[in-house]
């Protein structure tokens, strides 16, 4: 199939910036809402109204976030028609039944609570509106959920079976999609590091608060509850992304080998904590370390619970290696390329009515299926991902998490020990560690999805073949249009979130 480059470069490139833009919304709104529940229930067991005023200032900030992140979500889901159709097809009825269902239920959800949210104060009974604010903080989870149990399956594609016929993948299995290993990692992972990243946010406008010797009382409440919901979930953050670890081992063992910039497997396999890369610049994309500080067998354990164990490199997952039963990469093109033959020889032999020659073409394709994404790929090479953004985003983000978890920790002893606003330098270190957090959710997204090139689909369909039968220049185009927007839409949040910081709890509540 011949694809032109720059079309696939710019449909990258479009859908890249949207969700990256639509991902600075959606974190801040699925950790704010729980901290908000949380205030809540305080408020509601212990009658005390400034609980109430605290409840309705994050509130408010909570919904100037939710309404602009939407419009960013509904163009996200829009691309996948107008810019991969080949994808869509493809898919069947598997990726949109997530997302179908995410519409239908989740943010139905989110809708018919949220008013009650916003606009129920004094008009329905406190126990009421305690539960609409926690249904929507579960229905917004609920939403990413759906969303994300898609992405899992374009990671580790199951619960299915191809239809030669149709030329589709349809699902056979829903909750095997549903809890598949991966889709549970992925959701527990992905919304724990969002509210993570609202808790973050909550201590820093604090702290802000506190520099300014404004406020002091809601912002001292205000970092206490954020600080105990941000430890428990940095924990858990911990927890998940170590689980994370072993499952891209396992399923997606070159982006494994990339983030860690492993080229020759090893057993007792060592973690690269620091590393700076330099680029050979060949074809075999390798990359050499100019230093590095090694944690001894880590790595080998952290894959697969074992400090003794084979960790494959890029170089045997490329070029195979025989004693631990790894195939190359030009073996995976061969059975692909099979497997894409005997799809036409299939199709063309229905229209034939020729059976036998129809049956025979199907037992080839059933037999290396598993690879027809590779019957795609020209060179080898082409299947190892970008190894240098790989590389220095997973070490970013971990590094940034750590921070994070001490942070917490440093914060909610200083404010049980009444001395957070004397500790100045802990409160400009809270402020600035908002755009870190922003930072650290980003980079964990591209890990996630730079680091599963050349796939849209594992090992069924690369980036190149999925993108719509559409000119360059239309993408060109479209992505200007939306970089002005985003952006714009970027600059009205922070400004608006900016503007109602500075008016405070006071006059800034939610009515």
């Amino acid at each position: 199939m011949s694809m032109d480059a720059s079309l696939v470069d710019w449909s990258r490139a479009q859908f890249a910036l949207t969700a990256i833009y639509h991902w600075l919304f959606v974190p801040l709104t699925l950790g704010l809402s729980f901290i908000i529940a949380f205030m809540e229930s305080i408020y509601v067991k212990t009658g005390n109204e400034e609980w109430k005023r605290i409840t309705k200032f994050w509130m408010t900030l909570f919904g100037i976030n939710f309404a602009i992140g939407v419009a960013t979500g509904i163009i996200l889901e829009f691309e996948f028609g107008t810019n991969w159709s080949n994808y869509s097809w493809f898919v069947g009825d598997i990726f949109g039944a997530p997302l179908a269902v995410e519409g239908i239920m989740a943010f139905f959800l989110e809708s018919t609570f949220i008013a009650v949210m916003f606009f129920g104060w004094n008009k329905v009974g406190k126990r009421f509106h305690l539960v609409s604010t926690w249904l929507v903080a579960i229905g917004a989870s609920l939403s990413a959920l759906w969303i994300l149990v898609a992405n899992a399956w374009m990671q580790y594609p199951t619960g299915m079976r191809f239809n030669p016929d149709t030329a589709r993948n349809e699902m056979v299995n829903f909750w095997e999609v549903l809890f598949s290993p991966v889709a549970i990692n992925k959701f527990l992972h992905t919304v724990s590091s969002g509210y993570v990243l609202a808790a973050v946010f909550v201590i820093g406008v604090s702290s802000w608060y506190l520099l300014r010797k404004r406020h002091e009382a809601v912002a001292k409440k205000s970092i206490l509850v954020a600080s105990v919901f941000g430890l428990i979930m940095s924990v858990f953050l911990v927890l998940t992304g170590d689980g994370s670890a072993r499952l891209m081992a396992k399923h997606q063992p070159v982006k494994f080998a990339a983030m860690e910039n492993l080229y020759e497997g090893q057993t007792n396999a060592p973690l690269v904590a620091i590393g700076i890369l330099t680029s050979k610049g060949d074809e075999h994309k390798k990359e050499d370390f100019l230093m590095k500080l090694e944690i001894p067998d880590f790595l080998s354990y952290m894959a697969f619970l074992s400090a003794n164990a084979y960790v494959p490199g890029i170089q045997d997952l490329i070029h195979g290696n025989e004693e631990h039963g790894i195939i190359s990469v030009d073996e995976k093109i061969a059975k692909g390329k099979l497997a894409i033959g005997a799809l036409k020889q299939y199709k063309q032999a229905r229209k034939t009515n020729e059976t036998m020659k129809a049956d025979s073409a199907m037992k080839i394709l059933d037999a290396n299926f598993a690879y027809f994404g590779y019957g795609y790929l020209t060179n080898a090479h082409d299947a190892i991902p970008p190894i240098k953004e790989t590389f220095y985003s997973f070490r970013g983000m971990v590094g940034l998490g750590l921070w994070f978890v001490l942070l917490f920790i440093l914060m909610l002893w200083s404010v049980m020990k009444n001395k957070v606003e004397k500790r100045r330098w802990l409160l400009r270190l809270a402020l600035l560690s908002i755009p870190l957090a922003y930072l650290a959710s980003e980079m964990g997204w591209i890990v996630a999805e730079l680091g599963r090139q050349p796939w849209i689909i594992q090992d069924l369909m690369p980036t190149s073949v999925a993108v719509s039968q559409i000119s360059a220049g239309s993408v060109k185009l479209t992505f200007v249009l939306f970089a002005i927007t985003f952006t714009l839409l970027l600059i009205a949040d922070f400004k608006i979130l900016t503007k109602y910081i500075k008016i405070g709890p006071k006059d800034g509540g939610a009515e």
